[in-house]
């Protein structure tokens, strides 16, 4: 036990005594590893942490799934739009949003008025600019620039609307418009006001032709598929339909992403494996004689393998130590800058950087160890 201890005390020494003598070579071989080390921390968090960043990028681009009358007949009840709701994952849920859409006339000319939730139209729809500001009471509305354009109404200017309501009653009405809306889609066409009012106006309540969420998701592909499953289960006879082009848009990027992030930090590796094996090979070829020297005294292959193998996994720990520092500082400056949010600090990828540090670090001595191992003492001593 007592020489077990020693043995290993003085092996200790005699790897710091031989890191110190060949203090600037192996300091190459100690900044390869810190660097791979920082590549690797910082692309796995960022590969873990990109998924979550970029689908709460991709929110702003709008809605990505959308509930129908089961069949495309019929309209959506409240009723309906609330067992929805319970059955979205809250985590995940951005906005769930109501539209109804109705026909109505302003100084004899046609538009599609749209009943729906400012609130919620805010949360599922960020990429609307509005010119004014958004509707604050129920006599307020926004029009679409198109609608804007062909009336020649701005903020704050009256807008009268009539029609027939659901018992074929004629109404008028006199609303305000609080803003000019501009996505460069249909909404440009159309009037929006609160659903309330709508109702009051038409004098029918509790309908929809259609409500619209917002996910994130790390697998948006599957995670939206279980999401339409789940809600055809629970609200029966509505339909629960996945807007394929933003989220395979986000499946494809995602990917695509992910797949370089890991292919750099193999790259980065395999260069770092190099710079590694190329200094220790260095290191081995100083030493002939020193290795010739020992094996001439009786020291075993085993021996010799185990002093660099043991010189190698050091400088993986230290190199890997310091990495797992610098990769939290790279992934979280990548993060604020890419995306203007901090990164959840990832310190349960330190073990696992500094283990592939070492891990690395041991692989690359390899070559250069099986040098050492075939160095013959009778040679080198003579000087050949």
């Amino acid at each position: 036990m007592i020489g077990s201890r020693s043995n290993r005390g003085f092996l200790m020494r005699m790897l710091l005594s031989s890191l110190l003598r060949r203090r600037s070579r192996l300091l190459v071989a100690l900044v390869g590893i810190a660097i791979g080390a920082t590549v690797l921390l910082g692309l796995v968090a960022l590969c873990h942490d990109i998924p979550k960043q970029l689908s709460q990028e991709f929110r702003s681009y709008g809605a990505n799934m959308v509930f129908v009358r089961a069949g495309g007949v019929g309209r959506l009840s409240m009723g309906q739009l609330e067992a929805v709701r319970a059955a979205l994952p809250r985590t995940g849920l951005v906005g769930l949003t109501p539209f109804r859409y109705e026909s109505v006339r302003s100084h004899m000319v046609p538009y599609t008025a749209v009943g729906t939730s400012f609130e919620d139209v805010r949360k599922t729809s960020p990429y609307w600019k509005v010119e004014g500001g958004w509707p604050t009471d129920e006599e307020g509305i926004l029009i679409g620039e198109d609608v804007a354009m062909a009336t020649g109404l701005a903020p704050g200017s009256p807008m009268a609307l009539d029609g027939r309501n659901s018992e074929q009653t004629r109404y008028d009405k006199e609303m305000r418009v609080a803003g000019v809306v501009s996505t460069g889609g249909v909404e440009d066409g159309f009037i929006f006001m609160g659903l309330k009012a709508m109702e009051d106006m038409t004098g029918e309540a509790g309908v929809l032709d259609l409500a619209e969420a917002s996910l994130m998701g790390a697998d948006e592909g599957g995670g939206l598929a279980a999401i339409s499953g789940n809600v055809r289960k629970a609200a029966p006879g509505v339909d629960a339909r996945i807007v394929t082009r933003v989220s395979q848009s986000e499946d494809r990027v995602l990917s695509k992403l992910t797949s370089l992030l890991y292919l750099v930090t193999f790259v980065v590796l395999s260069l770092t494996m190099i710079c590694v094996a190329t200094t220790m090979m260095t290191v081995v070829l100083e030493r002939r004689r020193e290795i010739g020297l020992k094996k001439a005294l009786g020291a075993e292959n085993s021996r010799v393998a185990r002093e660099f193998l043991a010189e190698g996994l050091l400088l993986g720990v230290i190199g890997g130590l310091l990495g797992s520092i610098l990769g939290l500082l790279f992934a979280r400056l990548v993060s604020e800058s890419v995306f203007g949010r901090p990164m959840a600090p990832g310190l349960h990828l330190i073990p696992i950087t500094i283990l592939a540090s070492a891990i690395v670090a041991v692989v690359a001595c390899l070559l250069p160890v099986s040098r050492a191992v075939d160095v013959e003492p009778a040679v080198v001593l003579k000087g050949e």
